[in-house]
């Protein structure tokens, strides 16, 4: 399976470039951004790529994961030039008019342990050209325990309590942006994610459209 997942489905257009947005799905662990990109991922066209989350790749590949301030600065900030190198990928390519990224650049700050000042520094930008990068941003919020919040992912290891202080440090990052959507959860998980679903959409060139959400089709 390639890094990047450009979706399937033929478009009805005969252009072989559009304008490119970028667009990012955050929220805190359990949120249900896999599901939203999956979904996307199964119905949209081709002319939509789509980025898994950087942090995954590094701890799914094995990079050490603890407590100690040098593991989570180091963390973040190999995250960050991964999540860099991926959406360069896709820009370089020149074939797609959304990228769906699995969370952004500005999303380390709810992870990174010490000042935002020393974050930007460290990776070598500022905010202000991160949030440029970002045409848009989702925000799923991550579900209590009540509605839903699990440890299905194998590199998830927080708790419903701290998922959701991660979630609310991630709306604290990402104040700044001037086009951000904020997706609540709802007690039918499914109707959260067209709610996701439907926000991508808005952003879509007219000839991408066209496609049916089947799975999520009410």
């Amino acid at each position: 399976m390639s890094v990047i997942c450009i979706t399937g489905h033929k478009c009805s257009c005969s252009k072989d470039t559009h304008p490119s947005k970028r667009i990012v799905i955050t929220g805190g662990p359990g949120a249900g951004k896999t599901a939203v990109l999956e979904i996307a991922r199964k119905n949209f066209c081709e002319h939509i790529s789509i980025l898994p989350e950087a942090a995954s790749i590094l701890f799914g590949g094995g990079f050490p994961r603890g407590e100690g301030l040098p593991k989570k600065k180091a963390s973040q900030r190999a995250i960050f030039h991964i999540q860099h190198e991926l959406e360069q990928m896709v820009e370089d390519e020149k074939k797609s008019a959304i990228t769906l990224c699995d969370r952004g650049t500005i999303d380390g700050l709810a992870y990174w342990p010490l000042t935002e000042e020393l974050f930007w520094k460290e990776v070598g930008s500022t905010k202000e050209k991160e949030l440029l990068r970002y045409d848009a941003v989702i925000h799923m919020r991550t579900p209590p325990a009540e509605q839903g919040y699990n440890f299905q992912n194998p590199v998830r290891v927080e708790s419903a309590v701290q998922a959701a202080l991660v979630d609310k440090k991630i709306e604290e990052a990402w104040k700044d942006h001037p086009h951000r959507y904020f997706v609540t959860s709802e007690n039918d998980f499914l109707e959260k994610v067209l709610i996701a679903i439907n926000l991508i959409k808005e952003h879509l060139p007219d000839c991408c459209k066209h496609h049916e959400i089947k799975e999520l089709k009410k």
